[in-house]
C-alpha cells in the first residue's frame, strides 16, 4: 500500500493580518519539512480580499492548497454583533457544519493523511472537529506570546468580580502577567475587554477558555525577544498547552506590485539614506475625520519627508479591517496638503508594498498601528518606531515597544490631546524625536539589536528553527 504523506488542515479565521502569518508559517514548514501537504479551510464574510487572492495566486508551492468555504451572509449575524472580533468569530462558528463535509470528502477522497488542525484565536472553534477526528489540535497566535498570556489567563480574572466589575478599563492596579514584562494600565489592555457586558469581551472570554484545550500554541515571536514570558509558560505545570515560539514568521516580499506600488518605491528610492518616515496603519486600520487632519499638518509642520498609506476616515478605528473601502482618501485631506508637501512626501491609496518600504534604506522610522505583524517587519530590518495603536491588543504592544523594548515613543498624554485626538504639535514632536533627535539615535542602537538577535533565531541552529523541528516530528 502506498505511504500517505501526512496532511495538517489549517482554519483561519477571516483577516489579512490573521491569514498572512498563517500562510508564511506554512511555507516555512513545507521548505523545511516537504513531505508536508497543508490544506486552508478559508471561512468567509464575502469574496476574498484582492490581498488574499494575490498570495493565494502567488503561492507555487505544491504542497500547499486553498479551499474557500462558502461564503457566510451577514444578514445571520444579529444586529448588534458589528464588531470585527464578533464576526470573525461568527464566521467561523457558522462555517462549522461547511468545514465538516468539507474535511470528510477530503478525508475519503485524497491520497494524504490528515494528522493535525491548526487554528487561530478566532477560530478556535474549530478544533472541536479536530477531537472528533482523533487528530491533533493546535492554535496559531500570530502576536506576542504576552497577550497571548493575557488571554490565557482570562478566564481566571474574570472570575475576579470585584477586580473585573465592569471591565478591565477599570482595573485600581496595573496587571502584572507572568514573567518580568511591563504592567498594563487597564486602559491599554485589549480593547474587546474594557466593557465585560460588550459582545466582544464574551467573544474575547470564550475563545480564551477554548485555548487550553489544544495539544499546544504555535506563536510568532521568538525566545530572545520575550524570554521570560516564553518561560512562565513552558513552566506552568502543564496549566497551559506547551508554547511553540518559531517567529519572527514575516512575508519576504510583497504580493501586490502595481503602478501606485512602484511610484513610491521609485519616489523613496530618489530621498537620501534614513530620511523618510514611513506612516502605515496596517492592513485595516482608520483615523477620525479630525485625527486624519492633525496627523497631515503635523507631518508638514515637523519638516521631514514621509511615505503615507492614506484611507479614508472612518468613526470605527477598525472600520477597513473585514472590508474594502470605496471613498478616495485623497478627498479627506487638508485643503492644499499634496500641493505644500511636493517634494517633502508621497502619499499613496490604501495599501503599499510595506516589506520592500521597511528594507529600504532610505526609510529612517516607523509611525505603526503596532501591529505586530509590523512590529516584526520593524524589528527585523532595523527601523526605530512611533507607536499609534488602533485597536485589539495594539495598546499592550505600545506599552512592550516603549517601556520594555525602548524601540519606540508614542505621543504623550491628556495634556497634549483633545477629545482624544493626537494634535499636530506632538505629532511633529515625535516625528523629529524618532528622525533627528539624540533619542532617535538611541532607538536606532536598540532596534539594531532586535534586528541581530531575530535573524539569529530563524538561522539553521537557531531557537525557532529548533522548536519548528520539534514541532514537526510530534
Amino acid at each position: 500500500m502506498e505511504k500517505k504523506n501526512p496532511c495538517i488542515a489549517m482554519v483561519p479565521s477571516p483577516g489579512f493580518s490573521l491569514l498572512q502569518p498563517l500562510i508564511e508559517f506554512s511555507k516555512r514548514l513545507v521548505v523545511f519539512y516537504p513531505h508536508f501537504h497543508i490544506t486552508f479551510f478559508i471561512p468567509t464574510l464575502g469574496p476574498p480580499s484582492p490581498a488574499a487572492h494575490s498570495i493565494f495566486q502567488s503561492l507555487f508551492l505544491p504542497q500547499i492548497e486553498f479551499i474557500i468555504l462558502p461564503h457566510i451572509n451577514m444578514e445571520d449575524f444579529k444586529a448588534n454583533n458589528n464588531d470585527p472580533v464578533t464576526q470573525m468569530h461568527l464566521t467561523v462558528t457558522l462555517s462549522l457544519p461547511s468545514l465538516r463535509r468539507e474535511l470528510s470528502s477530503f478525508i475519503s477522497s485524497r491520497t494524504h493523511h490528515l494528522v493535525a488542525m491548526v487554528a487561530d484565536l478566532f477560530s478556535v472553534d474549530a478544533l472541536e472537529i479536530a477531537k472528533e477526528l482523533n487528530i491533533k489540535s493546535y492554535v496559531f497566535h500570530s502576536s506576542s506570546v504576552t497577550s497571548l498570556s493575557f488571554f490565557l489567563r482570562l478566564p481566571e480574572l474574570d472570575e475576579d468580580h470585584e477586580t473585573v466589575s465592569t471591565g478591565f478599563r477599570e482595573l485600581s492596579q496595573p496587571l502584572k502577567l507572568p514573567g518580568r514584562c511591563v504592567a498594563f494600565q487597564g486602559k491599554d489592555l485589549p480593547r474587546p475587554v474594557q466593557e465585560r457586558s460588550s459582545d466582544s469581551y464574551k467573544t474575547f472570554l470564550h475563545a480564551s477558555k477554548r485555548l487550553r484545550f489544544a495539544d499546544g500554541i504555535i506563536v510568532n515571536s521568538f525566545q530572545d525577544l520575550e524570554r521570560e514570558a516564553i518561560e512562565a509558560l513552558q513552566e506552568s505545570n502543564n496549566k497551559y498547552p506547551f508554547l511553540h515560539p518559531v517567529g519572527p514568521i514575516l512575508q519576504t516580499t510583497s504580493t501586490i506590485i502595481n503602478k501606485s506600488n512602484l511610484e513610491c518605491l521609485t519616489w523613496l528610492g530618489n530621498q537620501p539614506q534614513n530620511s523618510v518616515l514611513y506612516v502605515s496603519f496596517g492592513s485595516g486600520g482608520t483615523l477620525s475625520h479630525d485625527q486624519l487632519h492633525e496627523l497631515a499638518l503635523g507631518l508638514q509642520m515637523s519638516g521631514h519627508k514621509f511615505l503615507w498609506v492614506l484611507r479614508a476616515p472612518s468613526a470605527s478605528p477598525s472600520s477597513a479591517y473585514l472590508s474594502a473601502q470605496k471613498e478616495n482618501p485623497f478627498d479627506y485631506l487638508p485643503k492644499g496638503f499634496l500641493e505644500r508637501t511636493k517634494g517633502q512626501g508621497f502619499v499613496v491609496p490604501s495599501w503599499a508594498p510595506q516589506i520592500e518600504v521597511l528594507s529600504h534604506e532610505s526609510t529612517g522610522g516607523f509611525l505603526t498601528h503596532c501591529g505586530w505583524n509590523s512590529i516584526l517587519e520593524a524589528m527585523v530590518y532595523g527601523k526605530p518606531m512611533i507607536a499609534w495603536p488602533l485597536f485589539a491588543e495594539q495598546r499592550m504592544n505600545a506599552v512592550m515597544l516603549v517601556e520594555q523594548f525602548k524601540v519606540a515613543v508614542r505621543p504623550k498624554g491628556d495634556e497634549n490631546y483633545k477629545n482624544g485626538i493626537v494634535m499636530r504639535e506632538e505629532v511633529a514632536r515625535v516625528v523629529r524625536i524618532v528622525m533627528e533627535g539624540e533619542e532617535g539615535r538611541e532607538l536606532q542602537t536598540r532596534i539594531r539589536v532586535f534586528k541581530e538577535t531575530a535573524a539569529k533565531a530563524t538561522s539553521e541552529e537557531g531557537t525557532s528553527t529548533r522548536m519548528l523541528s520539534n514541532l514537526a516530528f510530534e
